[in-house]
C-alpha cells in the first residue's frame, strides 16, 4: 500500500475509534511500529490534531473537533472519481460543470506529491465524448427536476427527422442512457400508456400545473426488458440456443441490447439463450454470421444450417469476381 494510502488508513482508524496504540495500527496495516510513528508525525505536520497519551491506557487519538472535517480519499478512490467523471462527461451528463467544481475542491486539498500521483494514475484513461446537440443539457436537467417533483410536462416531440413535431403531455418516470442516446421513460397522456422518448427529439418543453406520482414498482430496467419481450416476432414456441466461442465474442453477444434479455446461462466458453423461433429465424443467422469463426452454434441444428447456407451464398457471390 502506498504511503498516502497508509496515512489515510491511519486517519480513518483514529476517527472511527477512541484510542489506538502504535502496535495495534501496525498490526492492522501490516507495517512496522516505527513506520506508524513516522506517518503520524507527517499527519500532525499536515494539521491533523493527533494526541498521544502515555501509560497503561495510552495510545493515539484525534481531537473531537476534527471528527467532523471533510472526507479524505485514498489514491485509488480519487482515481475512481476522476475516471467516473470522464465517463459522465463522455455521455453528456447534465451536471459536468458541478462535477468539475467538486473535483477541483478535492484536488485543492491535495499536496504536490498526491496531485502528481493522481495525475499519473489517471493519465492513461480517457473517454471519447459524443457530440450532443446544444440543448441536451438543459433538457436533461429539466426532465430530471420534473421526475423529482412529479410534475407533468408539455413537450413538442418528433419521432424522427422526417416527422412533424407533435404536442403531448407526459409524466416523466426516469432517464436512461442507452445505445449512445438519452431517453426519458414517461406516461404519455396522448396514448394513455408508457412510452420512450429520445431526449434530443424534444423540440420544446414547458411545465404544467399538473402533478403525478411514479408507481412504486416502476423500474427502468424492467420496463426495457418488457419492451424487448413485446418486440419479439411471436409469443412462441421457444428454443434453446447454445453458442460456444471466445470470451470477447460471447461478451458482445450477451451485451447486445436485445439478446441480453434472453440469456439463461453463461460460462467462460459457452452461452445459452431461450428465444422464440420466429425471432431466431429472422434475425439471428445474419447477426451471428458477423462473428465468423470466433463462435460456433451448437444448437439448434436449424440455426446452424441457416448460417451455413448464408456463408455459402456469400462465398458463391464472390466466386466469379475478377481480380
Amino acid at each position: 500500500m502506498a504511503k498516502w494510502d497508509n496515512m489515510l488508513s491511519i486517519l480513518w482508524m483514529l476517527k472511527s475509534r477512541k484510542k489506538l496504540t502504535a502496535a495495534q495500527i501496525a498490526e492492522q496495516l501490516e507495517i512496522s511500529v516505527r513506520t506508524v510513528y513516522r506517518y503520524i508525525e507527517s499527519l500532525c505536520a499536515s494539521g491533523v490534531p493527533i494526541v498521544a497519551d502515555s501509560g497503561h491506557d495510552g495510545g493515539f487519538y484525534i481531537l473531537e473537533t476534527f471528527r467532523e472535517t471533510p472526507l479524505f480519499f485514498r489514491t485509488v478512490e480519487l482515481k475512481a472519481i476522476v475516471d467516473a467523471s470522464k465517463f459522465a462527461k463522455g455521455v453528456g451528463y447534465p451536471y459536468t460543470d458541478e462535477l468539475a467544481k467538486a473535483l477541483e475542491k478535492i484536488e485543492h486539498s491535495l499536496n504536490e506529491e498526491q496531485m502528481m500521483d493522481l495525475q499519473r494514475l489517471t493519465s492513461g484513461f480517457s473517454v471519447i465524448s459524443t457530440a450532443f446537440h446544444p440543448g441536451i443539457v438543459s433538457l436533461l436537467r429539466q426532465l430530471e427536476q420534473a421526475i423529482l417533483d412529479g410534475q407533468t410536462l408539455h413537450i413538442s416531440y418528433r419521432k424522427d427527422k422526417s416527422d412533424e413535431a407533435k404536442d403531448r403531455n407526459i409524466d416523466p418516470y426516469g432517464l436512461t442512457y442507452r445505445r449512445n442516446e438519452w431517453y426519458v421513460i414517461a406516461y404519455c397522456h396522448r396514448s394513455s400508456e408508457l412510452r420512450t422518448f429520445r431526449v434530443d427529439r424534444i423540440e420544446s418543453l414547458n411545465w404544467t400545473e399538473a402533478f403525478f406520482t411514479i408507481p412504486d414498482n416502476f423500474s427502468t430496467e424492467e420496463y426495457f426488458r418488457e419492451q424487448s419481450y413485446k418486440e419479439r416476432e411471436a409469443d412462441g414456441p421457444t428454443a434453446v440456443i447454445r453458442i460456444e466461442g471466445d470470451a470477447k465474442s460471447l461478451d458482445a453477444i450477451c451485451s447486445h441490447w436485445h439478446m441480453h434479455h434472453y440469456l439463461t446461462e453463461r460460462t467462460d466458453t459457452e452461452v445459452r439463450f431461450l428465444i422464440d423461433i420466429p425471432t431466431i429465424n429472422k434475425y439471428l443467422p445474419k447477426y451471428l454470421l458477423t462473428f465468423g469463426a470466433s463462435i460456433r452454434v451448437r444448437e439448434p441444428i436449424a440455426l446452424r444450417d441457416r448460417i451455413k447456407e448464408l456463408a455459402v451464398q456469400i462465398a458463391e457471390h464472390y466466386t466469379d469476381d475478377e481480380i
